[in-house]
């Protein structure tokens, strides 16, 4: 028998199946998705691999093939489906199979096993007291002592018999030899869910919610039954507070009555603290978590307990889509709009259409659930793949949208008003404190991130070794947010001797101080990445503003995004616009996602709730749609611009990212590819744009070079993919160039 292995070297040019000879010794323990140890290359150097398949026949000059030396220690195997997903994700996101495969693995070797041992009684009680008594007579005191111990338990644990009783490991096995009791050890997995009571609350449906969920269910059993009718995946479209996670909840507890496992995604790990909540107030222990926050072994044992059916919903971010389970029934990706479901790393990958591939492989279910929905999800929604449902009202009976009011700080400024908190902002958190409502500040930038320019000249200090402006922080660090770089403030402007250096600031901490001075009484809580670097962090600042014990929290993105707090009655937006005029052709549907979810953070019960949006571009239609929480209006507009200017998702979009350390040499490799694809655009059928240099041209002193493809057929894009790797292993000039592939990025570089 013949074993085809992926070796585990990330290199174009040994991305292929190599056949190995399986010795006789392991024919049997060897399984599709295992990690084994083989020799390789001219000195047989030991590597490992990862086995895709098995043969009969040997493919190639039989005189040559090697055997499989072992298989690797500690190693965890692949499943099979995982397997076939990761061969889905390299043709579909490039990159190599070593690299799809170890993303399918989220841990990717075995950690230390917690046991527990335990010492159980073997006899019944009438031989129990005779062997006492003989023990006694025999003034065998410690077994003795041990045995009047067992009768009144049963069992002890281990620990207890050695410290408590004093018991040496001589005298148990003593009585073990006799028959009298057995030493027995239990793996104990880590759960890194604190068990809480369990309440279990009867919970009343609206009419919306009772209507998708039924829906939604019908067209799921239909998906098991393969008939036409059957769907890629279902969009739940409902406003914010109208209850998406209560009817994921009712769809996952269906799936769990038969014996069917769920994965819940969301987009931060901020978002897990509630959401683990809500979920184990129905499932109880059922129920864990996937992220990294998580140590080796609690993510080892999460991913275990998964495999041996002993949870039946995992919930986290991204990572959480290749949990391992046996009979999985339903996948949801709560908030399915978020950019963090895109991966930055090779493959680059995104959860939406991963999760609906893995579906497929499994016979699986796929939920999607979003405020906000992406433009992909609701023109696939609009174009019949995906299935449809609508929630238009909020759960609560007494809880309304937020009013939202627009102020143009163009006008602030007019007035007089220099301060970050435009005069109806500062009115109505005065008020809101004295009714002892909380109020939250969104800004979309973290710590004092601003830029150092020269006032006389126009001069940014920037990275030396990045094309980005260094960011001011406290304590006169100026720090590079793309390589690390860091150096002291410095008084003179190095490109024309100027005294005149100033800061523009707009980061958390600086509102932070502003607000603490405007309101001195207020208890103020920020929220950002410097904030929750700690294990646990998210869950303290959210548990203490869920706990009232601060009045205003302050925070970038993660804290508009799915949470939800009764006192909260204000939301003011802050430099909203800030995010509108980005080199990036999803700017304005970014903008008016951040918007609307801002906004739905207010009045999510019986308090009405207001939202104040602070920009400068207050006639742009997503911040128009926005306040009036229009998602139609918005997306007719935004869909008219992608179909003009041939984006995504009328369009698809292939980024062939090129990097290297010699500007000439990255120069020549580009306009070759392009040349390349132009020969491979024959029928006209693709747009290609470039090469040119991304908005931060040089990184770490590594320069960068984008070549975009546009076209509407997607499988054209994937087969000119195919053949561009083809064309970059066999011309040597790419050794010292590294090549990426992203598929309808969510950005432009």
């Amino acid at each position: 028998m013949f074993a085809n292995i992926i070796v585990d070297i990330t290199h174009e040019k040994l991305d292929k199946i190599f056949q190995y000879r399986v010795p006789s010794n392991l024919e049997k323990r060897l399984k599709i998705g295992m990690e084994v140890v083989v020799p390789f290359g001219r000195g047989n150097r030991k590597t490992k691999g990862y086995i895709v398949g098995f043969s009969e026949q040997c493919d190639y000059d039989l005189a040559k093939i090697k055997e499989i030396i072992g298989i690797a220690e500690k190693s965890v195997a692949i499943e099979a489906r995982m397997v076939a997903l990761a061969a889905w994700m390299k043709e579909h996101y490039g990159g190599t199979m070593i690299q799809a495969l170890k993303t399918v693995l989220p841990i990717k070797r075995q950690e230390n096993l917690k046991v527990k041992k335990y010492v159980r009684l073997l006899l019944d009680e009438t031989a129990g007291r005779e062997k006492l008594d003989f023990y006694l007579n025999k003034n065998q005191k410690a077994r003795a002592r041990l045995l009047a111990a067992l009768l009144d338990e049963g069992t002890l644990e281990y620990d207890l018999v050695v410290k408590k009783l004093n018991i040496s490991r001589t005298v148990i096995r003593a009585l073990e030899e006799q028959g009298v009791a057995i030493l027995e050890s239990e793996q104990i997995y880590r759960n890194p869910i604190q068990k809480r009571a369990v309440m279990q609350k009867e919970v009343a449906y609206t009419e919306d919610q009772k209507k998708a969920i039924e829906s939604i269910w019908q067209g799921l059993m239909e998906g098991k039954e393969g008939t036409p009718e059957s769907r890629e995946a279902w969009l739940i479209h409902g406003v914010t507070g109208s209850g998406k996670t209560e009817v994921y909840i009712e769809l996952i507890d269906r799936m769990v009555r038969r014996k069917m496992q769920a994965i819940v995604l969301i987009p931060e790990i901020a978002l897990t603290y509630q959401t683990v909540m809500r979920f184990y107030h129905r499932f109880g222990d059922r129920i864990s978590i996937m992220n990294s926050r998580l140590t080796q072994g609690e993510r080892y044992d999460q991913m275990m307990r998964a495999r041996n059916g002993e949870i039946d919903v995992m919930i986290g971010p991204r990572s959480a889509l290749f949990t391992p389970f046996p009979n999985l029934g339903l996948i949801v990706i709560d908030e399915e709009h978020e950019t963090t479901y895109k991966s930055e790393q090779v493959p680059r990958f995104h959860a939406r259409e991963t999760a609906i591939a893995r579906a497929k492989i499994e016979g699986a279910g796929v939920i999607l659930g979003s405020a906000t929905p992406s433009l992909e999800a609701m023109y696939r929604a609009k174009t019949g793949r995906y299935g449809l449902v609508v929630l238009r009202n909020r759960a609560q009976s007494d809880a309304s949208m937020a009013v939202v009011h627009t102020v143009d700080m163009r006008q602030e400024l007019k007035r007089g008003n220099r301060s970050i908190l435009s005069r109806k902002l500062y009115e109505l958190m005065a008020d809101r404190l004295k009714r002892k409502e909380q109020i939250m500040l969104f800004l979309n930038r973290r710590g004092y991130a601003g830029f150092l320019s020269c006032r006389e000249c126009g001069h940014v200090i920037k990275c030396p070794h990045c094309d980005v402006s260094l960011a001011t922080h406290k304590g006169g660090r100026l720090v590079c947010h793309y390589c690390g770089y860091e150096q002291r403030r410095m008084q003179v402007c190095p490109e024309c001797g100027s005294n005149y250096l100033g800061e523009f600031l707009a980061g958390t901490q600086q509102i932070e101080d502003i607000v603490r001075q405007a309101f001195p009484q207020a208890a103020v809580l920020r929220m950002d990445l410097d904030t929750t670097r700690e294990k646990n962090g998210h869950e303290k600042i959210l548990s203490a503003f869920a706990n009232e014990e601060a009045d205003i929290l302050i925070g970038t993105q993660m804290i508009v995004k799915g949470h939800d707090f009764p006192n909260v009655t204000l939301v003011g937006v802050l430099a909203a616009d800030m995010s509108l005029y980005a080199d990036d052709y999803r700017a304005g549907e970014r903008t008016f996602q951040l918007l609307t979810q801002a906004a739905g953070r207010a009045g999510r019960s019986h308090k009405p709730g207001m939202a104040v949006i602070q920009t400068y571009s207050p006639e742009h239609y997503s911040i128009v749609s926005a306040a009036l929480q229009d998602y139609d209006t918005f997306y007719k507009e935004e869909l008219h611009y992608r179909k003009v200017m041939g984006y995504p998702p009328v369009e698809h979009l292939l980024a062939v990212l090129l990097t290297c350390q010699e500007e000439a040499l990255l120069k020549k490799g580009a306009d070759y590819l392009k040349m390349f694809a132009n020969r491979l655009n024959g029928r006209g059928e693709m747009q290609i744009i470039g090469p040119a240099s991304p908005s931060v041209g040089r990184v770490n002193d590594v320069y960068r070079k984008v070549v975009y493809l546009k076209c509407q057929k997607y499988d054209t894009l994937i087969e000119v993919k195919n053949k561009l790797e083809q064309y970059i292993e066999i011309n040597s000039g790419y050794q010292t160039i590294r090549v990426q592939f992203d598929f309808d990025p969510m950005h432009v570089f």
